[in-house]
């Protein structure tokens, strides 16, 4: 190539696109170490970019599951201790009905302590709430179609509780014999008190056994997610952070290249002046 034109510096040229090439690399290393980012526009990895937002997105979502699981537990837990304090009044009870077995018992007293647990477990019955929710009513949502949570990314991906069938109505047919018990103290109705108050100690343990299996698969489920969070995170970590000593490198590379390419420009930029002495 000749250097002897005026009109076109085609060096020059190049060594300005050259420049302009590490001067572009210096301003990408240098936005990944001031945003700690490697992708920040579609344009940086159009793939990386749109990978990385579905993963995002899916970590959204599980995370919010995993609320939803941590919520169920929560619900569980809380009808376990009332089922759990159930079951100890139904076992006073058992114990008030072997005092009636005493000859010298006063029937009546144990009458009246018998109605005052029946009356404690059925205020327990209907207290037992969840943000509002009843839990061991007959008319809850746990003693009829469940109450379901979303456990997973996919509306599909649900856990559907039902617990307390019948715990309500069960309690309701003890109550009736413990009026009839305190209407008639008798050794009898104590006695005949016993078969309803079995079958709702027998409700209550199925509830109870329901409820730990809920909470062992509710477990299982918690632990996926908190797996699958964290391998998730650490793709998206991959695709979108900056390797922070490599773009350092980057940075350091491209701004010593500009101004070796500064130089050169500044030189070729003035090459055509040679051509001056050939008028000299």
């Amino acid at each position: 190539m000749s250097s002897f034109k005026i009109a076109s510096n085609i060096g020059a040229l190049e060594a300005y696109n050259a420049l302009a090439k590490l001067n572009s690399k210096t301003q990408k290393a240098q936005l990944r170490l001031a945003t700690q980012k490697r992708i920040n526009s579609v344009a940086d990895d159009t793939s990386g970019f749109n990978i990385g937002k579905s993963l995002e997105a899916k970590v959204a979502l599980m995370q919010a599951a995993q609320k939803n699981v941590g919520s169920a537990k929560d619900m569980l837990a809380t009808a376990e201790s009332q089922l759990v304090s159930i079951r100890d009044m139904i076992t006073q009870i058992k114990a008030k009905v072997a005092d009636s077995g005493n000859a010298a018992a006063d029937l009546s007293s144990l009458a009246a302590d018998v109605r005052a647990i029946a009356d404690e477990i059925n205020s327990a019955i209907s207290s037992t709430k969840f943000n509002d929710t009843e839990l061991l009513t007959s008319t809850s949502a746990a003693a009829g179609s469940g109450m379901t949570f979303q456990t997973g990314v996919s509306t599909s991906e649900t856990l559907t509780t039902t617990f307390s069938t019948n715990v309500a109505l069960n309690a309701a047919a003890v109550s009736t014999d413990v009026d009839t018990l305190v209407g008639s103290a008798t050794r009898t109705n104590f006695t005949n008190l016993e078969t309803n108050l079995n079958t709702f100690e027998s409700t209550v343990a199925e509830a109870l056994g329901k409820i730990g299996n809920y909470i062992q698969r509710l477990d299982a489920k918690e632990e996926f997610l908190t797996s699958a969070i964290t391998n998730s995170q650490a793709s998206v970590s991959r695709l979108f952070d900056a390797d922070i000593a490599l773009e350092q490198l980057n940075a350091t590379k491209a701004s010593i290249g500009a101004q070796a390419a500064t130089a050169m420009l500044a030189q070729l930029n003035m090459s055509p002046q040679q051509v001056l002495q050939l008028f000299g």
